[in-house]
């Protein structure tokens, strides 16, 4: 889970001073698996019913779930490692984690599970908390190991370490010259984390790499900025190049083998400038800058550091709202700009996966701060909530607009209606019902005039669903 990053906050400053209707469009013919995570509500067992019941009217079919390390280990702020057999699960305390992922079997949704720190003491280089700095690769390929034989039939995708170039999560990000040090220390964990869930009975698991923050440094300079500088980020593409042995022209090292990955995991949050918005620095990877990923992973298959074509997984995003004063926008631009992402994305045939990360917001000011819940903190519904079951984006054209959307609940083709307002008008009014292709999406050109587009769809067992509107 990302935190404010004054990084992202210098990033946006810079970027700102810098009648009738057609037929409707060919679909893509591909379709992405769309994580939600809402670790908050469901590993709460006090919560987690009402949750379940609200991600099934939302239309959820995945899940995306931590498993930290330093929940589940026996003895975990001993300073030394207790003596037991770490590969058998009997000896970690699953708790909530084993209902979460029973009940996801249950309902028929895919887990991700991200293997993440902390760890436990034991397992750190320097036994000092948070425990982040240089897990044990030994010690946790053990951990895995017990992973796989615990949960091996309720996951589909495993993932390893969440944010590793984030200082929060992984320490340390830099070495004292100010070269990067988190990638080569990250690979490792990879290693261990893909080797243990092959112990664990996994022959061939599908493991992701990466899971990297969206923007960070290239380089820090120590001298000037003392110990500082060596909590700074990483940039995700300078962390992936020295996490696969590869130099700035992605020239791999003769010691590095390639390694095994099933796909990419990233988290492209955006700014408040919008979807569409490009980090000046071309190491960080934003969804609106998602064809640097793309290429940086065909640089790194031509050198053999990983296998050709491997897909994207955008497994953690979302959009600030208000009340965050430094990255939030309005509510009503939240769900806007969250259809449009889902768009980039849907449109990009490198991306596999999308994601919602929050189903509530985390209280402002607390540990952690992020607004991109589809309710605010005290549970009251944003735009997004009645947006994210049936997203719709509205582009200019020519000659009128390119409408896009997607019914989230659907299970097979369905037929939804498209309302529109046209400027000075007090109502909406039907501008077409549509049928949506076996996975739920549709498109649609028209040269209606209009202020306010929205999206009204009824479930087969009767439960209506009308989008927020949303303007051109």
């Amino acid at each position: 889970m990302p935190r404010i990053r004054t990084l992202l906050i210098s990033t946006l400053a810079c970027a700102l001073v810098a009648g009738s209707t057609g037929a409707a469009q060919a679909l893509a013919s591909r379709s992405q698996v769309t994580y939600f995570e809402a670790s908050s509500e469901l590993l709460n067992a006090n919560t987690r019913h009402h949750a379940i019941e609200q991600l099934q009217y939302l239309g959820v079919k995945a899940l995306r779930v931590e498993l930290k390390w330093y929940d589940v280990a026996p003895y975990r702020t001993n300073a030394s490692k207790p003596n037991l057999d770490f590969t058998q699960p009997v000896n970690y305390l699953w708790g909530q984690y084993a209902i979460v992922l029973a009940e996801a079997k249950r309902l028929g949704w895919p887990v991700l599970l991200t293997i993440t720190g902390p760890a436990p003491r034991w397992a750190t280089a320097n036994g000092k908390s948070p425990y982040i700095t240089r897990p044990d690769p030994k010690d946790f390929e053990e951990f895995t190991t017990a992973v796989a034989r615990e949960f091996g039939s309720e996951v589909s995708t495993y993932s390893i370490w969440n944010e590793p170039n984030e200082s929060v999560f992984l320490l340390p990000q830099w070495n004292s010259n100010g070269t990067p040090a988190s990638g080569r220390i990250y690979r490792g964990l990879y290693q261990a984390g893909y080797a243990g869930l092959q112990a664990g009975g996994l022959a061939h698991p599908k493991v992701l790499f990466g899971e990297t923050a969206p923007v960070g440094y290239d380089k820090v300079n120590p001298r000037k900025e003392g110990s500082r500088a060596l909590t700074h980020p990483v940039a995700p593409l300078a962390f992936m190049r020295e996490a696969l042995c590869l130099n700035a022209k992605y020239r791999k090292a003769a010691s590095c083998s390639e390694l095994q990955i099933s796909g990419y995991a990233h988290h492209a949050y955006t700014l408040p400038a919008g979807p569409y918005f490009k980090p000046g620095e071309q190491d960080n990877v934003t969804i609106g800058a998602l064809s640097r990923l793309s290429n940086a992973l065909n640089l790194a298959a031509r050198a053999h550091a990983i296998p050709g074509g491997v897909p994207i997984y955008l497994t953690e995003f979302g959009v600030q709202s208000f009340p965050n004063k430094f990255l939030g926008v309005s509510a009503a631009k939240q769900a806007e700009y969250d259809a449009i992402s889902e768009h980039i994305a849907y449109e990009n045939p490198r991306v596999a996966a999308f994601s919602q990360y929050l189903l509530k917001d985390d209280p402002v000011g607390g540990p952690a701060n992020f607004q991109t819940g589809l309710e605010y903190s005290n549970g009251r519904a944003k735009p997004l909530y009645s947006g994210w079951p049936v997203p719709l984006t509205v582009s200019k054209t020519g000659h009128g607009v390119s409408l896009w959307g997607l019914v989230r609940p659907a299970t097979g083709a369905t037929k939804v209606t498209i309302l529109v307002k046209a400027p000075g008008s007090r109502r909406y009014k039907t501008l077409r019902t549509v049928t949506t292709n076996s996975a739920g999406y549709w498109s649609l050109s028209s040269s209606t005039a209009g202020q306010f587009w929205r999206v009204r769809w009824t479930s087969p067992k009767g439960v209506k669903y009308e989008g927020p509107p949303i303007a051109r």
